[in-house]
């Protein structure tokens, strides 16, 4: 109705002051959440209750390898990961963010930068790990498979290795392309093993399915179980600056854009 508080979930066109989707792709806004955590909301924990819970099938006494940790889906699987009891979640990051990623509830932090993520976690699990959420694509895909135990799942749904700074890099978009992994229906049957791939893009028209994971996740907000993490706002005019934060890896949690300067820091650069 006129005055709701919603959040939406839209493929394309949310950077900008008025926006019209069908009213199918709108929820209200729970009460105590912020706009900023409603914009962090929908498109980062549908992304990661779907890999972890309806492709990864998560149960307790399992384990998860989640790259990119400290990022919006990332936070967000951490919480959900923390609904099932006994979960082992190994995270990577830079050694900067191991902290913040131990009071979320990573066990095993790793430092992609410094360490093969992969023999740190045969460090610990000799036999890999229960699910492994890859949004890197190229080589660090295989890299997954080989990870999982028998029985183990491997949901890919981004290739982040062809950015390489503040821009696509046309020889890593090659180089990932070359290394693609790929595995026919007689190998998997052979290794015991799932590859799942995900796009929520291409399920925007799947209002069902999408509202009742949505319920899902309301109910689990409402309980205090997850909660969105804001690295930090940025008006619009600062987009540039939002963008670079993200690439170059600098936030943990979410990076929200708004049409204007929140009140608050405007009211600190007056004084």
């Amino acid at each position: 109705q006129v005055g709701d508080r919603v959040m939406v979930l839209a493929r394309w066109g949310l950077w900008q002051e008025v926006v019209n989707v069908p009213a199918n792709q709108t929820w209200l806004i729970p009460e105590g959440m912020s706009f900023e955590e409603a914009a962090a909301f929908p498109v980062n924990y549908i992304t990661a209750y779907m890999i972890l819970f309806d492709f990864g099938n998560l149960r307790p006494n399992q384990s998860v390898l989640i790259h990119m940790a400290a990022g919006g889906v990332g936070t967000a699987a951490v919480q959900l990961c923390k609904t099932v009891e006994n979960v082992t979640v190994f995270g990577t990051a830079s050694a900067a963010k191991h902290d913040a990623l131990k009071t979320g509830g990573v066990a095993h932090p790793i430092d992609y930068r410094t360490m093969d993520y992969a023999e740190e976690v045969r460090k610990i699990s000799p036999k890999g790990v229960d699910i492994v959420m890859d949004p890197l694509g190229g080589s660090d895909t295989s890299k997954a498979f080989h990870l999982l135990k028998p029985m183990g799942k491997l949901i890919t749904y981004g290739v982040s290795n062809v950015i390489t700074g503040q821009k696509k890099n046309f020889m890593a978009m090659a180089k990932t392309w070359w290394n693609q992994f790929s595995i026919n229906a007689l190998q998997l049957l052979h290794h015991n093993k799932a590859v799942c791939g995900y796009d929520l893009a291409n399920m925007d028209e799947e209002y069902e399915l999408l509202g009742g994971v949505m319920t899902k996740l309301i109910n689990l907000y409402n309980q205090g179980k997850v909660k969105p993490k804001i690295d930090s706002v940025w008006p619009f005019e600062q987009v540039a600056d939002a963008m670079r934060k993200m690439q170059e890896k600098k936030n943990v949690g979410k990076v929200i854009l708004v049409p204007e300067v929140p009140k608050e820091e405007s009211k600190k650069e007056e004084n």
